[in-house]
């Protein structure tokens, strides 16, 4: 049997360039088109980086004409580490006795249900052990971020009050850079956040679906979400701790131990309300992002809850149940931080 000769191509001066496919490439094979940032977003940055800019540039000219660069850093590091060491233990007891809210919150956060259908979901998916799901995750996210916050508040605030001219500086002010250390310290810890997040909302099947985004997009998939992260916590760092600076500073001082133990309590519950109601939508952001099975940007995430909720979704889904959380974890923190610190004070 002869051999049959060759097929030569339609075109025989045609040739084949061997950087391109032999096979025509299909759409669902090519690579999904990058989003360009809008309008709105580009100036929301740029209005956010001038802001920043005149902020401290206003505020470095007024110390450099002032001349005192002094600051007692060994005191500022000791009350600093007694706040994040006092924080941390309270954070501990919180996440034992809280988290089954956390869970519901969270869950909320993501698909933007009620609070008694994402409880009775929770439940019917895996009992009560469901909602303490990514526990391990919770207790070293949890205690590090509170470590974090306390010893930027009480650190940074004791550095700038240590220095002759920053310590004039307006209360709230110096908040803003307590809050802004916090919220960089957030960002390092993203991955615990996302695995802790994504095991409460998505059940045992969490870790298989950071192993498959892993796999998409690479390890850099565990900080998505990082600068909402970032973002939600200088809105939440900054009116509570900004809330409970001012509150401390303004109520009458408590005589008795009962009467320390109401005004801790009354001070932390306040603050926890203002926090919360600052950031919520901030937060919603950054769930939906972070446990989302496919990449999603922020403004993107944002218009998929509208979509889904309306504009009541993205300010208030989960809202109720993070107000009652959140009120009942800052009246217990703030007793027991507080109770910790003056532990700690009477130690040292």
């Amino acid at each position: 049997m002869a051999e049959s000769p060759p097929l030569k191509p339609a075109n025989p001066h045609q040739v084949h360039d061997e950087s391109e496919p032999l096979l025509p490439r299909h759409e669902a094979d090519a690579p999904p088109a990058k989003p360009r940032r809008s309008v709105l977003e580009i100036s929301i940055y740029v209005a956010l980086g001038v802001a920043a800019a005149v902020f401290l540039g206003y505020f470095i000219k007024g110390w450099i004409d002032e001349g005192d660069f002094h600051f007692d850093v060994g005191k500022a590091l000791k009350k600093a580490l007694g706040g994040g060491l006092s924080g941390a233990a309270a954070m501990v007891i919180q996440v034992l006795t809280l988290m089954p809210l956390r869970t519901i919150m969270n869950y909320q956060y993501r698909y933007g249900s009620s609070m008694t259908e994402a409880m009775g979901t929770l439940y019917t998916d895996g009992g009560f052990v469901r909602y303490y799901q990514g526990l391990s995750a919770a207790l070293i996210q949890g205690p590090l971020s509170r470590f974090g916050d306390t010893f930027a508040n009480e650190g940074i605030r004791s550095l700038l009050d240590s220095n002759p001219y920053l310590k004039n500086m307006w209360s709230l002010a110096k908040t803003v850079f307590a809050s802004l250390a916090a919220a960089a310290f957030r960002m390092i810890l993203t991955p615990v956040d996302t695995v802790k997040t994504t095991l409460q909302t998505q059940g045992k099947e969490g870790m298989q679906i950071l192993r498959n985004r892993i796999k998409m997009y690479g390890i850099s998939t565990l900080w998505y979400g990082a600068f909402a992260t970032a973002a939600a916590t200088f809105a939440g760092h900054y009116p509570w701790f900004g809330t409970q600076d001012f509150l401390d500073g303004t109520l009458p001082v408590a005589d008795t131990e009962f009467q320390k133990l109401c005004r801790r309590a009354f001070i932390g519950f306040c603050a926890s309300i203002t926090s919360d109601t600052v950031s919520n939508s901030l937060r919603v952001v950054k769930t939906y992002r972070q446990v989302n099975e496919t990449k999603i940007g922020y403004f993107a995430a944002a218009r998929e809850v509208i979509a889904t909720d309306g504009l009541i979704g993205l300010f208030g889904r989960g809202l109720k149940t993070r107000i009652l959380a959140n009120g009942l974890q800052g009246l217990m923190f703030n007793v027991l931080w507080k109770f910790f610190q003056d532990l700690w004070n009477k130690q040292t």
